[in-house]
């Protein structure tokens, strides 16, 4: 399976298992990395970027993250491993702002 395949299925994935916990979540519009959309959209607030690799460049993927993020929104990255589980990262600024804490 090529990265693009992959990464597509890992979208798809996140989407679906984002959509059991009650979001309406779903596959975004980025086919060719271009336009900034999330790869994955339908939490308000969030820009999520998925990732579903083996050795995954965290400081890259969250400063794509944050550049392509709109200035409403939190950039978050969701990863995982073949055989693992969905991990979340974002800044521990956006955390404590979820939390209710302020900055």
């Amino acid at each position: 399976m090529n990265s693009r395949q992959k990464g597509a299925r890992g979208e798809r994935e996140l989407a679906n298992l984002l959509k059991e916990h009650g979001y309406n979540t779903r596959r975004g519009q980025q086919y060719c990395g271009a336009n900034g959309d999330a790869d994955v959209v339908g939490i308000p607030g969030l820009h999520i970027e998925a990732k579903r690799v083996e050795h995954l460049n965290l400081e890259a993927a969250m400063k794509q993250s944050v550049h392509d993020a709109r200035k409403d929104e939190i950039p978050v990255v969701m990863h995982r491993k073949n055989r693992s589980e969905w991990l979340v990262t974002l800044r521990l600024d956006d955390f404590m702002h979820l939390m209710g804490k302020k900055e």
